[in-house]
């Protein structure tokens, strides 16, 4: 079905449901973003929906991380549970009384039953099929009488309620990535939709809410595509409209395995800690199975909802490249406004520089040569404290220099650089450069002994003279001596 005939027909409304039981992960942000895209492509709505019906693992904190990471992405639902909307509550743990109802409806129906059966008589089922051990209910409890099961109910026996799913014949659904697929309903358990404590199976309670708040489409990751049959049984069995379904490629790290805590994938606030900003975030997410027609690989959020067309979203497993997210990232800061990017940068040179040093210079001199934001550190240390240095350093093949006439050269400026009072970078420049026509010096055998005794490494984010601007005179001259002592032992 072509996209403008869906859009005829129904208001287009999606959502995400994330389960707050830890750190948000970035399969919830993956998600988000197709979700959200796809409907502001279409001028429909986005529902945040909390999956909290696992009470031993429920984390406020997590319920808040998952509020704060939609927001940090720019990501914003229409409706939620910290915002309201016409088809709330949108936290299961509030919308209990409501599955319990329809768990009955379709008990009524016979499309669903009580099971009493014990936890011991559950364990008997199980079987090792190919090293896996599976459990399928064998419908014992489907044959018992109206009588017993009342007095089972009046004796206040344990039980769950079970979905009533057909032993033959096929079920059939259709993705809109995957296209048709039909599996044999002899593979089709009786899952359970509600457990015996009252709470609603994940499964069941998806599809109750689904239809109750006027989901059109489900986009979700294809992990789910398994589930999707008996997903249909339960519309059939409601005579409910099936929602178009979108499932997403897997998100694996480069070895095409599973994403990680360990790895640092996974966590969403671990890549927040590792220097990511949320534009190149949401735009390397967003490129995760989707393709834009052309070669595009920038995207804002605005350029994104402009483009996205989930036809195009890919079936094979979806790589996710810290390399390229780290190159990403950097396009970004490189693009930001000086003042934009010191915002970000300045906590991290704070926590190296501890005098009173223009920060201000010192963040534009890494904007360019970083690609996240801890890495500024290893880049501004030296303006802080000189660090030890070998006098190797001073020779330099393509500069011509080495030792012996770095210490010569060394000498020969520093009375210059005492001699001045403006220590702004064009000044100190002009000096340099007038003295080396004067010599018939070429410019980098002149400054890359100067760099190499006021930093110390080999590779700085600066110039000579920029790295003398921001240091002083005093420090400058202090530590151009010091170079001149190295060089003198």
């Amino acid at each position: 079905m072509e996209k403008k005939e869906i859009m005829s027909e129904k208001r287009v409304r999606v959502r995400i449901a994330p389960s707050p039981t830890g750190d948000p992960h970035v399969g919830t942000a993956y998600i988000g973003l197709f979700n959200y895209v796809f409907a502001k492509h279409n001028n429909g709505d986005f529902l945040l929906r909390i999956e909290d019906t696992d009470r031993t693992r429920f984390s406020e904190t997590s319920e808040q991380q998952i509020f704060d990471m939609m927001r940090w992405l720019g990501i914003n639902y229409d409706e939620g549970p910290d915002i309201g909307g016409d088809k709330g509550p949108y936290r299961q743990s509030e919308r209990f009384s409501i599955y319990k109802e329809y768990a009955e409806k379709l008990v009524e129906k016979g499309e669903a039953y009580y099971c009493f059966c014990t936890p011991e008589r559950l364990n008997s089922l199980r079987s090792n099929v190919n090293g896996e051990e599976i459990m399928k209910y064998d419908k014992h409890c489907l044959s018992l009488s109206e009588e017993e099961i009342k007095k089972n109910l009046e004796s206040g026996i344990p039980y769950v309620i079970r979905q009533n799913n057909p032993t033959t014949g096929t079920t059939s659904f259709h993705d809109d990535i995957y296209g048709d697929i039909t599996v044999d309903n002899s593979e089709l358990d009786d899952m359970v939709l509600i457990k015996s404590d009252g709470y609603p199976t994940y499964n069941f309670a998806n599809v109750v809410d689904d239809h109750l708040m006027g989901i059109t489409h489900v986009v979700r990751g294809n992990e789910y595509l398994s589930s999707s049959p008996k997903y249909n049984r339960l519309y059939e069995a409601f005579g409910w409209e099936v929602p178009t379904y979108v499932h997403c490629p897997l998100i694996t790290n480069e070895e095409h395995k599973k994403l990680s805590k360990r790895s640092g994938h996974s966590s969403f606030e671990d890549l927040i800690e590792q220097g990511y900003v949320s534009e190149a975030i949401v735009n390397f997410v967003a490129l995760l199975g989707w393709s834009p027609e052309d070669d595009k690989e920038i995207f804002s959020l605005e350029e994104l909802i402009k483009a996205f067309d989930y036809k195009h979203i890919s079936k094979s497993p979806a790589v996710f490249d810290m390399v390229k997210l780290s190159w990403m990232n950097g396009e970004y800061l490189k693009n930001m406004s000086e003042d934009d990017f010191f915002k970000l940068a300045e906590p991290y040179i704070k926590e190296v520089i501890k005098k009173p040093l223009d920060l201000k210079k010192i963040s534009n001199m890494v904007k360019t040569r970083i690609e996240v934001l801890p890495q500024i550190a290893s880049h501004i240390d030296f303006f802080e404290e000189l660090p030890e240095y070998d006098i190797e350093m001073y020779t330099h093949k393509k500069m011509k220099t080495n030792s012996e006439n770095s210490l010569s050269l060394l000498k020969e400026v520093l009375p210059l650089l005492e001699n001045t009072d403006d220590y702004t970078n064009d000044n100190l420049f002009a000096i340099l450069q007038e003295f080396g026509k004067e010599h018939e010096y070429k410019t980098g055998f002149i400054m890359w002994p100067i760099r190499t005794a006021l930093s110390g490494k080999q590779m700085t984010p600066a110039g000579a003279t920029e790295i003398m601007e921001v240091l002083g005179k005093d420090e400058s001259i202090r530590r151009i001596k010091i170079g001149i002592d190295k060089l003198q032992q």
